[in-house]
């Protein structure tokens, strides 16, 4: 994964068959003039039977396959949330992740469908439905985790040197929890970090459970495993990100819709079920949290 997901300060696809994936041209789904008091998507979405998503083709959020297929946590969360609106059809809109907000407030597609993390710059800018996971932070670690490292102060106590994605948070982490400068190892990338701990270069990688599950995916038969998230406190206060689709500003209708049949897959347990094939557990479901708690400053 990419850090300009995990950097705070960085601001027509058919999911049931075949994929076409819709280039820059795409045009708006929505009415504008409705749109200006809300509902103009929403609405014509409905009676077209589709709406557009936006991705970055990110793994395990949002990507195409090699035959073309569009998935991820987002994408196959979309498909059911939309049919449940009354909209069959998902077409998807591949863009650079630092392209989603410019391209949903353009009216390239009609959400962000990547798991965006929620802050405080992004929701000036759009409007997030409350959030479908909690990213914390675990470790890659040799198998059976010789060293014992569970946490930041595992690794500070230790000695241990700690490979951290170059942008990313895990780096003020590991420094505001002990672990010393020579101690902690940056990276491009998470390919990287992996050639560096089988090299020997750093003792484990902290990034997000999630994103270390899909690493190691890739790496299968490799002596690695991937420690239980655990929480990170910073000053008494708890750090995780928190992933959400986004949405124009005025359409508080298909976000309130949205919401409620997001609410209904927490309660009954479908929301695990579906995010469950791409790495994510009952760690990172988000319980009552809302989108606002990740809107203030």
């Amino acid at each position: 994964m990419t850090s300009s997901r995990r950097d705070f300060l960085r601001s027509g696809v058919l999911l049931a068959g075949a994929v076409p994936i819709l280039g820059a041209a795409a045009c708006s789904t929505t009415d504008p003039d409705k749109e200006k008091s809300g509902g103009g998507t929403l609405e014509k979405a409905k009676k077209q039977g589709y709406i557009q998503v936006g991705y970055a083709n990110e793994s395990p959020y949002g990507f195409t396959t090699a035959g073309g297929k569009l998935t991820g946590e987002a994408p196959e969360l979309a498909k059911i949330i939309f049919k449940e609106l009354g909209i069959n059809e998902i077409r998807g809109v591949q863009v650079a992740f630092d392209g989603l907000i410019p391209g949903v407030q353009a009216k390239r597609f009609d959400a962000i469908a990547a798991g965006m993390f929620i802050n405080a710059k992004r929701c000036a800018a759009v409007a997030f439905a409350d959030p479908e996971y909690i990213a914390k932070t675990a470790f890659l670690v040799p198998k059976g985790n010789p060293k014992g490292i569970k946490n930041f102060d595992d690794a500070s106590k230790k000695k241990a040197k700690v490979g951290v994605m170059k942008g990313a948070v895990e780096a003020d982490y590991a420094a505001k929890l002990g672990v010393s400068e020579g101690n902690i190892k940056t990276f491009p990338d998470a390919p990287g970090a992996f050639d560096g701990i089988k090299a020997g270069r750093c003792d484990c990688i902290a990034l997000t459970r999630i994103s270390l599950v899909d690493l190691l995916s890739k790496h299968k038969g490799d002596p690695f495993e991937v420690t239980d998230a655990f929480d990170v406190k910073i000053d008494g206060k708890e750090q995780f990100g928190a992933g959400g689709f986004g949405f124009r500003k005025a359409d508080t209708d298909l976000v309130q819709a949205f919401n409620g049949k997001l609410a209904e897959l927490k309660q009954n347990g479908r929301l695990l079920q579906t995010l469950q094939p791409f790495g994510f557990s009952q760690a990172e479901m988000p319980g009552d949290h809302k989108a606002a708690e990740f809107c203030q400053a």
